[in-house]
C-alpha cells in the first residue's frame, strides 16, 4: 500500500511541478509584457518587477496544474489497466486517490498564502517599482511618442535632447479642483524626489496660465508634482481585494468605526434642525451627502468582510478540483492528458466558476452572508464525492 502510494505521490509531484514551471513562466512574461506596455517600462524596471509579479502569476497557475497533473496521472494509470489490477488485488482506488487529496490540501494552503501575497504584497511592489521609476518612463515615452498623460496631468514637447524638454506644455488637474494649470515653455528638465514624492519640473523662458490668470516669465520658475499624479500606478490602495490578510479585523474595526461617525454626522445634523425649529431641514435629501457616503462606507464594509472568505475558498479550489478530477479521468480512461484535463476542466469551468463568481458578487453587496463564497466549492466537492464512491464501487 505504502508502495502504490508514493508511487502515486511521485508521478504527481513530477508532473505538477513541471507543469507549474512551465504555466508560470508563460503567465509571467504575460504579465510583464502588459505591465511595459501600459507603463512604458524599460529593461530594468521590468527585472525589478519580476519578484512582484511572481505571485500573481503563481496563484492562477496553481488550481490548473493541480488539475492537470491529477488528470494526466489517473487518465494514464486507468487507461492503462493499472486501477483495475488494483481491484482485482483488492486493494481500493482511495489508496491511489488519497495522496493526491492529501497533496491538494498542502497545496491549497499554499495557495491561500500565494493569493494573499500577490494581492499585497506583489502588486503593492509593483506600483512602488512604477512610481520611482516615473522619470525614466515619462523620459522614455517622451523620447518615442513625444506625449505623455495620466488622469492628472499631461506632457507634450516638441523633442527631447537629453534631459531637456523641447518645447514642452505641461496641464495638471488638480485633484478635487475645477481649476487647471497650462505651463508653456521654451525647455524643461523632470527630476523625481522620492523622498518627497514628487516630480520637481523646472521651466526656463515660458507662460503660465491658471483659468483667467496668464503670466510670463524670463527665467525659471519651478513646480512640483505628486509623483501620485504623474504615475500611471497610485503609490497607494484603499481597495479591500489588496489588504493583508493580517490586517482584516484592524481594517475592519476601522471601517465600523468610520460607519459610525457618518450616522453621528447625519443623526446630529437632524438634531440640529430640530432643535432649531426648521423642520423642513429634518426631511432626507438634506442629509443626501451623509447617506451618500453612508452607502459607500457599508459597501466597503461588505467587501471588507467577504475578502478573507474568497481567499480561503480560492486557494481550496485545489483541492476542490483533485476530489473531481481524480475519479473522473479514472471513469473517462483516457492515456491522452490533454483530453482528460479538458473532459475534467469543463464541467468546472461551466459549474464553479459562474457559482464562485455570483457568490462573490452577492456578498460584495451584503445580500447574502460572505461563507456564500464557498458555495462553488461546496457543489463540486458533493459532485466529487458521488464520483468517487462511484469509482469505488464499480
Amino acid at each position: 500500500m505504502k508502495i502504490i502510494s508514493r508511487y502515486v505521490l511521485w508521478d504527481l509531484l513530477q508532473v505538477f511541478l513541471v507543469a507549474l514551471a512551465a504555466l508560470t513562466l508563460f503567465m509571467l512574461v504575460v504579465g510583464l509584457v502588459r505591465e511595459a506596455q501600459q507603463q512604458g517600462l524599460g529593461l530594468l524596471q521590468i527585472l525589478m518587477l519580476v519578484p512582484y509579479v511572481l505571485p500573481e502569476a503563481m496563484r492562477f497557475a496553481v488550481p490548473g496544474t493541480m488539475l492537470f497533473a491529477v488528470a494526466s496521472v489517473f487518465g494514464r494509470m486507468s487507461a492503462s489497466n493499472e486501477v483495475i489490477a488494483l481491484k482485482a488485488a483488492g486493494i481500493s482506488p482511495m489508496a491511489i486517490i488519497w495522496p493526491a487529496a492529501a497533496l491538494a490540501l498542502v497545496v491549497s494552503f499554499v495557495s491561500v498564502w500565494l493569493n494573499d501575497v500577490a494581492v499585497s504584497w506583489g502588486r503593492d511592489g509593483v506600483r512602488r517599482v512604477v512610481v520611482n521609476s516615473v522619470e525614466q518612463i515619462i523620459y522614455g515615452r517622451l523620447r518615442q511618442q513625444r506625449s505623455y498623460s495620466t488622469s492628472q496631468m499631461s506632457i507634450n514637447v516638441k523633442a527631447v535632447d537629453g534631459r531637456r524638454l523641447i518645447r514642452p506644455t505641461l496641464s495638471f488637474q488638480s485633484a478635487g479642483q475645477g481649476t487647471s494649470a497650462t505651463v508653456s515653455a521654451a525647455e524643461a528638465e523632470l527630476r523625481a524626489d522620492p523622498e518627497r514624492s514628487t516630480l520637481v519640473v523646472t521651466f526656463r523662458d515660458g507662460t503660465l496660465h491658471m483659468g483667467d490668470y496668464s503670466a510670463s516669465f524670463p527665467d525659471s520658475i519651478v513646480r512640483e508634482v505628486p509623483l501620485d499624479a504623474v504615475s500611471r500606478k497610485s503609490s497607494t490602495s484603499t481597495s479591500p481585494s489588496e489588504i493583508a490578510m493580517a490586517r482584516f479585523a484592524t481594517e475592519r474595526a476601522d471601517q465600523v468605526a468610520r460607519i459610525d461617525r457618518v450616522e453621528q454626522l447625519a443623526a446630529g445634523k437632524t438634531a440640529m434642525a430640530i432643535l432649531a425649529g426648521r423642520m423642513e431641514l429634518t426631511a432626507p435629501g438634506h442629509v443626501g451627502y451623509e447617506r451618500e457616503l453612508l452607502k459607500q462606507e457599508r459597501n466597503r464594509l461588505h467587501r471588507i468582510v467577504m475578502e478573507p472568505w474568497r481567499r480561503w475558498a480560492n486557494g481550496f479550489s485545489c483541492l476542490c478540483f483533485v476530489l473531481v478530477g481524480a475519479p473522473m479521468a479514472i471513469r473517462m480512461r483516457n492515456a491522452d492528458f490533454l483530453t482528460s484535463f479538458f473532459l475534467c476542466f469543463l464541467p468546472i469551468l461551466i459549474v464553479y466558476y459562474p457559482v464562485f463568481m455570483l457568490g462573490v458578487d452577492l456578498a460584495k453587496r451584503g445580500s447574502v452572508p460572505p461563507a456564500a463564497v464557498w458555495m462553488g466549492n461546496v457543489l463540486i466537492t458533493l459532485w466529487g464525492w458521488w464520483l468517487l464512491r462511484s469509482v469505488v464501487r464499480q
